[in-house]
């Protein structure tokens, strides 16, 4: 019995040595990785080479289209202003107009809606009045440049759509106007040089 007392004693200190962990096994072996054959090398097409440039050259000229439609839209909506207690197209503001006829001569198509505003200053029937000769006076001088009666319609707002407001010189000279907006046909507008 003494020789199994000492294996007990000889295998507490192997554990003991070992800091109470169990002695590794040793990892098995690894095999490497089969290889995957390459895939067979790919024959060239008979395909044209691919011209870029042509594309490029469609979007850019895709892109000047719009751009081009994009200054039309807005010389067509640009606002013209007045002064005080009038009615009269300023000089000023004849080409912006001038630029306006062109453009809807260009574009058949086309109708707008002419809004004439004013300032706060008058009665509100003064100023409906006043803004419905402005814009009436907007769609006479495009009358007279070639544009058919019927592709322009006219409404005052008087001074019911202030675009600044404040109540001094500067507000008011900006309230007293003619908005223009399209009201058909401006999705493939045609610019004019």
């Amino acid at each position: 019995m003494r020789a199994s007392a000492l294996l007990q004693v000889l295998a507490l200190a192997a554990v003991a040595a070992c800091g109470g962990r169990a002695v590794p096994e040793e990892p098995a072996p690894v095999s490497a990785p089969t290889p995957t054959p390459a895939p067979p090398p790919t024959m060239p097409t008979a395909t044209a080479p691919r011209d870029d440039s042509a594309e490029r050259d469609r979007l850019a000229r895709e892109r000047a289209a719009r751009e081009a439609a994009d200054r039309a839209r807005a010389d067509l909506t640009t606002m013209i202003h007045f002064d005080y207690d009038q009615a009269l197209i300023r000089s000023m503001d004849q080409s912006v107009l001038d630029r306006k006829a062109a453009l809807l001569q260009a574009n058949a198509g086309v109708r707008i809606r002419v809004s004439g505003h004013a300032d706060e200053r008058g009665s509100d029937e003064y100023n409906l009045a006043l803004g419905n000769r402005r814009a009436a006076a907007a769609k006479r001088y495009l009358e007279n440049k070639g544009v058919t009666t019927g592709r322009i319609e006219i409404v005052s707002y008087g001074e019911e759509r202030p675009l600044d407001q404040g109540k001094d010189e500067n507000a008011w000279a900006q309230n007293r106007r003619d908005e223009f907006e399209i009201t058909a046909g401006g999705e493939n507008l045609v610019p004019v040089q």
